[in-house]
C-alpha cells in the first residue's frame, strides 16, 4: 500500500491524489471548524470566518506562482468547460478572430465553444498524428490583432505538454488545468490562465482564474453577470456562492506546498516521476509503446499502450488487484494512462515500472 490508512496508487486522471497532511487536516476541521462550531461546509460565505480563508488561499496562491499585483485571483465555479465558453463570451467581440492552437482533446473542446461565440481560426492543430506532440510556439505564425491566442498546457488525454511559457504577439490565454503549480510560471507572459482545482490544487468544484486588471477590462459589453469576469472581480470571487469547501481544501494544499518547497520542489518531483515511467517505457524493448513524440511528453499523464487493447485490459485489471488504479486509457486513445500529479507519490511510479517489468516478462 501507498500509505497510512490502507490507501492504494490512485492513478486516475482526476478528481486528483491529494497530501495525506492535507487530508488529515480536512478531519480535523470537518466538524468544528477552529473553534467555530460548524464545519467549513455550513458556514456563511460572508462570514469572517471564511472571508479569512478565502484570504489565505489566494495569497499563498499568489506567492506559490509569483502573482504580480495587477493581476487578479479568482475563484470560480464550473470547471476548466465553463471557461471554454466564458473566455470568447467576455473576450471574442464582434468583427474579431481569435487564435487556437489545438494540441489534444480539451485543446479541440475549447475550440469546439469558442466556435459557437464567434470567428475563430486554428493556427495549429495535430489531429493529424493523433495529437502525439506540442509544436513550437515562437515558430507559428500567428496575428497581432487577434482577440488573444489560447492553448492548452497540458493534454491529459494524450499526455503531451509544452515545458515553457512562450512569449506572443497577442493576448495569451492557457488552460492549466493539469499541470498548475507543477513548475514556475512566468505570468507576464499571459493575459490569463485558469486551471480546475481537480489536478494539482484540491477536489472538483472550484477554477482558478489569473487574469491581468487589463485583459478583464476589455471585456465585451452585455454580458451576463454570472459569465462577465469583472463581475466577478468586482465582488472578490462572491458574485453568487462561491465553493466553499473546495477553496478551503486549496488553501490547506496551497500551505503544504510552501511548506515543502513551493513549485521549484514541485517540479523537481514531477520529473523524478515521469522519468521512472518513461523508463520503463523505453526499456521495454517496445512492449510498451508512448504515445508522445519523446520533446511533448507530459510529466503529469504518461500514456502508452501494449501489443492489444485485450492485452492492455488486462494489464489495468490486474493493477487495480495490486493495488494500482485508475490506470485504463481514455476511451479517446485507449491503451495505459498513469496521472501522476502533484501530490502522487514517488513510490507509487516505482511500483508501477515494477509491475511493468513483471507483466512485460509474462506477456511479451
Amino acid at each position: 500500500m501507498a500509505s497510512p490508512y490502507n490507501r492504494i496508487y490512485n492513478f486516475s486522471a482526476g478528481p486528483c491524489t491529494l497530501p495525506v497532511p492535507v487530508l488529515e487536516e480536512a478531519r480535523e476541521d470537518l466538524l468544528n471548524y477552529k473553534g467555530t462550531g460548524m464545519s467549513v461546509m455550513e458556514m456563511s460565505h460572508r462570514s469572517k470566518q471564511f472571508g479569512a480563508i478565502m484570504a489565505a488561499a489566494e495569497a499563498d496562491f499568489r506567492s506559490l506562482l509569483g502573482v504580480p499585483s495587477h493581476y487578479r485571483v479568482l475563484f470560480l465555479q464550473g470547471g476548466a468547460s465553463t471557461q471554454f465558453a466564458m473566455v470568447p463570451m467576455n473576450f471574442l467581440q464582434e468583427g474579431q478572430i481569435a487564435d487556437y492552437v489545438t494540441t489534444g482533446f480539451w485543446g479541440a473542446k475549447a475550440l469546439e465553444a469558442a466556435h459557437l461565440v464567434g470567428l475563430c481560426r486554428k493556427v495549429w492543430d495535430g489531429k493529424e498524428n493523433n495529437y502525439n506532440c506540442v509544436p513550437d510556439m515562437q515558430a507559428l505564425e500567428f496575428d497581432s490583432t487577434s482577440a488573444y491566442i489560447h492553448f492548452t498546457s497540458n493534454e491529459t488525454i494524450q499526455g503531451v505538454q509544452f515545458k515553457s511559457d512562450p512569449a506572443l504577439v497577442a493576448s495569451l490565454v492557457c488552460d492549466m488545468s493539469s499541470d498548475i503549480l507543477s513548475r514556475p510560471v512566468d505570468i507576464e507572459n499571459y493575459a490569463m490562465i485558469y486551471a480546475g482545482a481537480q489536478k494539482n490544487m484540491g477536489p472538483a468544484g472550484v477554477t482558478v482564474v489569473v487574469a491581468s486588471e487589463d485583459f478583464i477590462e476589455s471585456r465585451a459589453d452585455g454580458i451576463q453577470p454570472i459569465f462577465d469576469y469583472s463581475q466577478h472581480a468586482a465582488n472578490d470571487s462572491m458574485q453568487n456562492t462561491p465553493p466553499c469547501w473546495s477553496i478551503y481544501m486549496c488553501g490547506l494544499v496551497y500551505k503544504h506546498m510552501l511548506a515543502t518547497g513551493g513549485v521549484v520542489a514541485a517540479q523537481a518531483l514531477c520529473s523524478a516521476r515521469s522519468s521512472v515511467l518513461y523508463a520503463a517505457i523505453d526499456g521495454s524493448g517496445g512492449f510498451y509503446r508512448g504515445h508522445a513524440a519523446m520533446d511533448s511528453r507530459s510529466m503529469m499523464n504518461v500514456t502508452f499502450s501494449l501489443p492489444t487493447e485485450e492485452l492492455s485490459g488486462t494489464f489495468a485489471k490486474e493493477a487495480e488487484k495490486a493495488g494500482l488504479d485508475g490506470l485504463k486509457g481514455h476511451r479517446a486513445l485507449g491503451g495505459i494512462r498513469a496521472s501522476i500529479y502533484n501530490a502522487f507519490p514517488l513510490e507509487g511510479c516505482v511500483a508501477l515500472a515494477d509491475f511493468m517489468g513483471e507483466f512485460a516478462k509474462r506477456n511479451g
